[in-house]
């Protein structure tokens, strides 16, 4: 477990001391976190690092992770793709099971979380959960982290019944609130910089990870790390890649990221980029399991360009991955993206591979401007990214409601 006072060095002594401050209105108090995945997709990976380090802080937090059938999680994965704008028919006997399954769930977590003093609920897949416990002890937040803007109505309807019963709501983006009759909070996610995925690594070891893949870094390397979801357009990417190959034969792709398991449609989307690389040699297509973060973060490392070109992004965990390690990132340009990537100073934000393709050309033959694009990137994550300001809003976010400061509407 990475000590809090690790950080000090990264964020400063004002920073840790201020942590402390806060964590002393907290100590003792029970918080438990409940989302649906233990591995893949940024929730888990924000929760391993957040609550050990409120634990340290002297604050009781705990993370359990509810369960599900199939059925379960197709009509979860479902419900994610309509509340991010798909228009889709759910049949009636999976809103069913989804009510059953979480008044199951209920009964397994009740003493954890009847008790509790704050309860954090992340994304849909558990937020019916809070219709099983009317006279529960503490304050209940749901926490979103996909983009919600335009969600297709009638599934926001039937998820905003459960949403209004909870005593505050967190988005990343002032964006993708929607109303609802409590407080808003306001938290963009955050990278942890002294974990595998992020921490310093030599060049020897980056060299040798991309020699264990067979992938040639004499070359132009482009890089999309992501989960395989449609979202995350990696048939876009690979269109972008082949308008570039006439002018740039050398030039390679590699699609890296593996399978959450909250994602039925995982493995379909795979096969789907695989039949569309087309056996392209250049085209390196990695399945990578959920313990693969320093192979990730060799890959980043590595990598002449990053992109991350998502067509709907609650965040993008992988962009900020990319900044931290000085590197100008080209994303989509949409959802939690926009708020990481100042165009044209961060990255460049593009909206089709034709977009894409010309961001890459301009990297590839601007080394100056792409290395004074990196610089930026990090101290912008540095600033606003990092766990500790994360670490920092929950507390406070926590503090306001224990204490009743109900007019704080954004951290």
């Amino acid at each position: 477990m990475i000590s809090l006072e690790s950080y000090r060095d990264i964020v400063g002594d004002d920073v840790i001391s201020y942590l402390h401050q806060l964590a002393d209105l907290l100590r003792g108090r029970r918080v438990v976190h409940v989302n649906s995945t233990k591995v893949g997709g940024g929730v888990a990976e924000i929760l391993q690092r957040l609550v050990p380090l409120m634990q340290q802080l002297g604050i009781d937090a705990d993370w359990k992770v509810i369960k599900g059938n199939d059925d379960f999680f197709k009509f979860t994965k479902s419900m994610h793709n309509a509340l991010q704008g798909n228009r889709l028919h759910i049949p009636k006997p999976l809103f069913e099971n989804y009510e059953e399954t979480n008044r199951e769930n209920a009964e397994l977590l009740k003493d954890e979380l009847k008790e509790a003093d704050i309860v954090f609920i992340h994304d849909p897949q558990p937020a019916s959960l809070i219709d099983f416990f009317p006279k529960r002890k503490g304050k209940w937040i749901w926490r979103c982290h996909i983009d919600i803007s335009k969600p297709q109505r009638s599934i926001w309807k039937y998820l905003r019944q459960y949403v209004v019963k909870y005593d505050a709501s967190i988005f990343s983006t002032v964006s993708f609130a929607q109303p609802i009759p409590h407080p808003l909070y306001i938290i963009p996610p955050s990278i942890d910089p002294l974990s595998d995925k992020n921490r310093e690594l030599d060049d020897e070891y980056v060299l040798r990870t991309y020699k264990e893949f067979g992938i040639n870094v004499d070359s132009p390397i482009i890089l999309q790390i992501s989960r395989f979801d449609r979202f995350k357009d990696p048939i876009g990417v690979i269109y972008a890649y082949k308008l570039l190959k006439k002018p740039v034969p050398a030039l390679q792709l590699v699609l890296a990221g593996g399978m959450a398991d909250d994602d039925p449609e995982g493995q379909i989307v795979y096969n789907e980029v695989r039949s569309v690389a087309e056996e392209d040699k250049d085209i390196h297509i990695l399945l990578l399991p959920p313990e693969a973060n320093l192979t990730v973060n060799a890959l980043q490392r590595g990598a002449d360009i990053i992109l991350q070109k998502s067509i709907k992004e609650g965040f993008g965990l992988t962009v900020t991955e990319a900044m931290w390690k000085a590197k100008p990132v080209i994303g989509g340009n949409v959802g939690g993206i926009k708020i990481q990537i100042t165009d044209h100073h961060t990255g460049f934000l593009v909206d089709t591979p034709e977009g894409a393709a010309l961001r890459i050309r301009y990297l590839l033959y601007h080394k100056f401007k792409k290395e004074e694009m990196g610089r930026k990137a990090k101290e912008f994550v540095r600033r606003n990214f990092l766990i500790t300001r994360h670490l920092r809003d929950y507390l406070t976010l926590m503090i306001s409601l224990l204490y009743f400061a109900k007019d704080r509407i954004e951290l």
